[in-house]
């Protein structure tokens, strides 16, 4: 079973993964984007765990909740509203139980999912986070290793893809040859859960 802290240091461990990563994050975004996906995340998962530390919120539910209502007060563009509602949604979809297990996670996560795709307007297939995020709720039936490889497949095959959302959009077939910084970012989320948890031997 899940509880709290575990909760808590997956995003810590989040936060450490986009604070190595901001730059390549950057990069990617550079090429069709603003330029500052790496340092808006970076800004927001800083002060994630700050928050974190600070509050101690002591049930799952309560961790994510208020770590995705950080990321929405903290990030500019649309990186902190996309982000914080994954995290809000599925610490809602958990509710006030203590610990979770790892099929109530799975579920909650697709609720998140399905919110971040409500208000993005996006599909898998568009060159957006999604497209990492979709395949590794989808796999995490299997574990959270297959999650973490699903998610890291999913943002490599946006490479190919021309973008039908988001500031990409306008490029149109410009867009095409880059992998999407979004997708990239959540499959480090995914595996900063992945790592979590085989940390604690789940």
């Amino acid at each position: 079973m899940l509880d709290a802290d575990f909760f808590r240091r997956w995003m810590t461990a989040a936060a450490a993964s986009v604070d190595r990563e901001a730059d390549r994050l950057t990069a990617l975004d550079s090429a069709i984007g603003d330029a500052d996906h790496g340092s808006n995340l970076q800004r927001g998962f800083t002060a994630v765990t700050a928050v974190l530390e600070k509050e101690a919120p002591d049930t799952p539910g309560a961790v994510l909740t208020l770590a995705g209502r950080q990321l929405i007060s903290t990030v500019g563009g649309a990186s902190g509203p996309l982000y914080g509602t994954l995290l809000r949604r599925t610490g809602k979809a958990l509710g006030d139980a203590a610990e979770v297990g790892e099929e109530q996670l799975a579920a909650a996560l697709r609720e998140g999912v399905d919110g971040v795709m409500k208000l993005g307007g996006a599909a898998p297939g568009d060159k957006t986070m999604i497209d990492a995020l979709v395949p590794a709720v989808d796999a995490l039936a299997s574990g959270f290793a297959a999650a973490r490889t699903a998610a890291e497949e999913g943002a490599e095959a946006t490479t190919p893809l021309q973008a039908r959302k988001g500031r990409a959009s306008y490029l149109g077939e410009r867009s095409i040859g880059h992998q999407d910084p979004g997708a990239t970012s959540s499959a480090l989320l995914i595996a900063a859960l992945a790592d979590t948890a085989e940390a604690d031997g789940e």
